[in-house]
């Protein structure tokens, strides 16, 4: 989890709150996610956290990053807490960008590069949020749109003129960044090359202590880690579904009704004469003769067709006046006139020459109103179970909005209610190992998730928006919310004995680990220094992968065993230190030999320059923001950093 925040702060992605975009409020305007950003942390009142000349970032600024990042990182893990992100040095790195960014806006004032009104008006009218349904700005939604995140036009309009500085001052930047030649190749012959080295594993329980600590050292570990016993938000769901089966029969319909039924579907029932037809076109009539020549002297009509560069068309049924509306009538009277199986007298159309060969008739007698009786009703009684359940539903969703309770609503349905269990947002029942809520209940949670307490909604389940049998709707809200928070330290005494044991025989075992290498580093060999430590160890493993095998492996989300990753980043010969996941262990790695792959062909080169080309126009344009604020007078403030940090994660004072 946490290394997940770690990477996604430190990618391209996570860290550009950017210079090279428009900053956090556009960023959330422009994505059409408007909701959940504004000053509801309680840190919203324009405190400086940093300036940069003229420039300042408030403590608003810093919170709406804040919630912008956990809300992407949300979207691929729900379980994600800001207390976690905040852990992780988050703040400090999107404070870092919004310094960088107003850096960058200051030295463009001080150049002269500036946005002007009509090239913020243009950015203004291609967000989405601020569009209507023609996709065309819309005022009223416009300032909808800023009465919602509390926002004023000019400040809206300063922050946009700030990223469009930053683009142009970023962008030539980085644009046209290229590799040379060399170095790609270089990088490109390291696809092929294969790396081999020796591990020795160190787990953490064989140099946990034996003792029993005492419950001073367990709640003073306790404190010092409390963001590792977050329970996540658990909600109990209560629910009910129905479907249109349910419905009560109809009354039976009238004869009146049924003839009115039978009058408006006349033309269904009504006499058929079709005909269902192969037919090749020809431009002239010339052609056309020669092909029934030829189907007349024993080819088929395919055969005559193809013959003449032609193809023949397999069609479907038509009756007499469809022939007529589509070709003409000297078509249809051909077709109609001639045997199944044979072609019809020569015809022209708009189209040209028709030649066609009947297939196959379809004739059937005009159908009574007594012949149809039995399907009229049927459709009449299910036309009006459909009104009847669209009008339950309508009826639900006005007692929903005039406050009555997901109980009552059900009562008046006389339908069962279910309960949940607490359940977290992927769907698990809390405490409850490999228990998760029932399938067609997941696409719910992320509204269940959303919800206020005892709201209800009504949803149908499944995809689509008819009422076809076994699609059932479901009335549901949330009686229960536990939020995401520390668990006491009596209720988890246990679990903080296991986790400071093994903290403390990870650490042990890191000093393990860091003698070993230190013994290595003399002239040693892993297996003398492992006997250094004392511990009897795994035996060591002989490891080794070619780059193309760990690519595959990580693009295909398979699990590559740490050591091996960790060797790709050595110099051949190095010994280095790693750590296990989880606080289980440590690794010591010695690299031992790098075999060079072939060199690659031109191709493989040209798209290697491409690819890092990218790359280093990004390291350029980073390098270029570095620059920018060295030249100028930035200041922060520890105090009201610190004063965000504590109410984002909730441990500032009451009333602070």
């Amino acid at each position: 989890m946490l290394s997940f925040f770690r990477s996604f702060l430190q990618s391209k992605i996570g860290a550009g709150i950017a210079l090279a975009v428009l900053v956090v409020i556009a960023l959330a305007f422009a994505s059409g996610d408007i909701a959940g950003f504004g000053s509801g942390s309680g840190v919203g009142d324009g405190t400086t956290v940093a300036s940069v000349g003229s420039e300042k970032v408030t403590t608003n600024d810093l919170v709406q990053g804040a919630n912008v990042s956990l809300k992407r990182v949300q979207t691929n893990n729900p379980q994600a807490t800001m207390a976690q992100l905040l852990e992780q040095g988050g703040l400090d790195t999107i404070l870092d960008e919004l310094v960088q960014r107003s850096a960058v806006f200051v030295f463009g004032k001080e150049n002269g590069i500036v946005a002007g009104d009509r090239l913020v008006d243009s950015e203004i009218a291609q967000i989405s949020a601020f569009q209507g349904v023609d996709g065309k700005f819309d005022q009223k939604a416009f300032r909808q749109a800023l009465a919602q995140q509390g926002l004023s036009e000019k400040t809206l309009r300063e922050d946009i003129a700030r990223g469009l500085v930053g683009q142009q001052l970023v962008t030539p930047a980085q644009f046209g960044a290229s590799m040379p030649a060399f170095m790609a190749t270089r990088y490109a012959q390291m696809i092929d090359e294969t790396r081999s080295g020796s591990v020795l594993a160190l787990p953490s329980a064989l140099f946990a202590p034996k003792d029993t600590p005492d419950d001073a050292t367990l709640e003073s570990f306790y404190k010092s880690h409390t963001s590792s016993f977050i329970r996540p938000e658990r909600r109990v769901m209560r629910y009910a579904t129905f479907t249109i089966d349910e419905m009560p029969a109809p009354a039976a319909p009238s004869e009146a009704q049924i003839s009115a039924r039978y009058e408006t579907e006349k033309a269904r029932f009504a006499a058929k004469d079709e005909r269902r037809i192969t037919q090749v076109i020809a431009s002239s009539e010339a052609d056309a003769k020669a092909i029934v020549a030829a189907v007349d002297s024993g080819k088929s009509l395919e055969e005559a067709a193809k013959a003449k560069g032609l193809s023949a068309a397999k069609l479907e049924f038509f009756n007499r006046q469809t022939l007529t509306d589509q070709y003409s009538k000297a078509v249809a009277d051909a077709v109609f006139a001639a045997p199944i199986g044979k072609l019809a007298q020569l015809a022209k159309s708009p189209l040209g020459w028709n030649v066609i060969r009947v297939e196959e008739e379809n004739k059937t007698p005009a159908k009574s109103i007594d012949a149809v009786k039995g399907d009229l009703i049927k459709e009449i009684e299910a036309d009006e179970r459909r009104k009847a359940f669209a009008a339950r539903l309508e009826s639900i969703e006005d007692k929903f909005s005039n406050g009555a309770s997901l109980p009552e609503v059900a009562k008046a349905l006389n339908i069962a209610i279910k309960t949940t269990e607490p359940i977290t947002a992927d769907g698990r029942i809390y405490g409850k190992n490999g228990e998760t809520v029932p399938a067609d209940l997941q696409p719910l949670l992320p509204t269940v998730f959303k919800m206020d307490q005892e709201q209800p909604q009504l949803t149908q389940m499944g995809q689509g928006q008819d009422f076809s049998a076994g699609r059932p709707f479901a009335i549901y809200d949330v009686t229960q919310i536990t939020p995401s928070a520390p668990a006491p330290f009596k209720e988890i005494k246990d679990d903080v004995k296991v986790a400071w044991a093994l903290d403390t025989g990870s650490k042990a075992a890191k000093a393990a680990a860091l003698k070993v290498q230190a013994e290595m580093a003399k002239g040693k060999s892993m297996t003398v220094a492992m006997a250094a430590t004392g511990k009897t160890l795994p035996p060591i493993e002989q490891v080794g992968m070619s780059r193309a095998t760990l690519s595959r492996a990580l693009q295909s989300g398979r699990q590559v065993p740490p050591p091996v990753s960790l060797m790709f980043h050595m110099t051949k010969g190095s010994v280095k230190v790693q750590s296990a996941d989880g606080e289980r262990g440590w690794f010591v790695v010695e690299l031992k030999d790098i075999t060079q792959g072939k060199t690659p062909a031109p191709e493989i080169v040209a798209q290697a320059r491409k690819e890092l080309g990218a790359q280093l126009g990004d390291a350029y344009a980073a390098a270029y923001g570095h620059a920018v604020e060295s030249e100028l007078s930035v200041k922060k403030d520890p105090a009201a950093i610190k004063a965000v940090k504590a109410r984002l994660g909730g441990t500032a004072a009451p009333g602070a």
